[in-house]
């Protein structure tokens, strides 16, 4: 992978932790996302009432960002991807034009001077030609609006269907859709889009550049981390998890899964496979193990059914993370951060997607 930004002239790679701090002081506040803050700086620093996390791994870092806040980097050869720290875009640059697939509002402009960039270097048109959607979510297409009204953009059907729902300028309903698959054909390159069924949102899709071997599917994997907070708020649990095996059948070796700084590696997905394996056996284990009668008798006598629920549903969560936490730690990013919230999740999903029931099972 090529650092764009050093072969135009831009700053040298800084560290991570260094650059929210550059971030910060380059931009008002309003205009960015809440920044990173040093470890140290966290820790010394009691007077807030925050909560102290465990270190991240450094593996979990991807490369530093320039001073404009993002970083640019070659996939393989005329594919690129783009990064502030946060979120990921990735573009295929042809002798036709650029083909983008997401644009992030937190990176927002630094995507058109990212394409510039690696499309000078590369001496091939800057124009943006087609804007793919992975999926609906504002995080990841809500900077559509900045390549203006000439775009082809593409998507599949249900995202048109939302985002006519949503009716945000900012997300301009796809022009081009598909319902399982669709290729877009670029030359000697081709991007080949999928539906495999819903996962995160009824509309996530699977991005495939074959001659590249890299698969761009976001808000399933996530290289180095532990999955965001409600294994990544997804809609569809089951689905969520399934897309993890149809990410890996893919034969791609460089992975964009939308979010944090560095690409994946296959040995990522394996992890996280794994981590989601570990978790949903501590979920079975906890669902067969904690026992509900403390919580009845606390706040039964008062008709309190949500306060039931609530300590036994967190008390669950705790139990089955815990060992998860342990084992992880070190391993992944976050691990102490959102593994309670994934097994609440994935305990909720057992409950109502599955059928397994445990305590709160057909009564007698």
């Amino acid at each position: 992978m090529t650092d764009i930004q050093q072969c135009v002239g831009f700053p040298s790679r800084r560290g991570f932790l260094g650059r929210a701090a550059l971030v910060a002081a380059a931009a008002p506040a309003a205009a960015i996302l809440p920044t990173l803050v040093p470890q140290a700086a966290a820790a010394a620093d009691t007077g807030g009432g925050l909560p102290t996390f465990a270190p991240v791994p450094a593996s979990a870092f991807g490369p530093g960002l320039n001073a404009d806040g993002y970083f640019v980097g070659q996939i393989n050869d005329n594919l690129y991807w783009v990064t502030d720290g946060f979120y990921q875009s990735m573009f295929l640059a042809t002798a036709e034009g650029v083909v983008v697939v997401d644009a992030p509002p937190t990176i927002g402009h630094n995507l058109l001077r990212a394409i510039t960039a690696a499309t000078a270097k590369a001496g091939t048109p800057s124009t943006v030609t087609h804007l793919v959607y992975s999926h609906f979510h504002a995080d990841h297409i809500g900077a559509s609006s900045i390549f203006g009204d000439d775009v082809i953009r593409v998507g599949h059907v249900e995202t048109r269907s939302l985002l006519r729902a949503a009716g945000d300028p900012h997300r301009p309903p796809p022009t081009v859709t598909f319902t399982k698959r669709h290729v877009l054909e670029l030359g000697a390159d081709r991007l080949e889009l999928a539906f495999h069924g819903p996962n995160h949102t009824p509309d996530n899709i699977f991005i495939f550049a074959p001659r590249h071997h890299t698969l761009m599917v976001v808000d399933v994997l996530f290289p180095g981390w532990v999955p965001f907070k409600n294994v990544a708020i997804s809609q569809n649990v089951p689905g969520w998890i399934e897309a993890h095996d149809i990410a890996m059948s893919y034969p791609w070796t460089s992975l964009v899964g939308g979010h944090l700084g560095r690409l994946g590696v296959r040995a990522d997905g394996e992890l996280q496979r794994q981590y989601l394996r570990d978790l949903q056996t501590s979920v079975q284990q906890t669902m067969a193990s904690l026992d509900p009668t403390p919580f009845f008798q606390k706040y039964g006598p008062s008709g309190n059914a949500w306060a039931i629920f609530k300590t036994y549903l967190d008390a669950a969560a705790g139990q089955a993370a815990a060992p998860v936490v342990d084992k992880y730690l070190g391993k992944l990013g976050g691990a102490d951060v959102f593994t309670i919230d994934n097994a609440f999740a994935l305990f909720e999903s057992l409950r109502v997607d599955t059928g397994t029931l445990g305590p709160f099972g057909i009564r007698p």
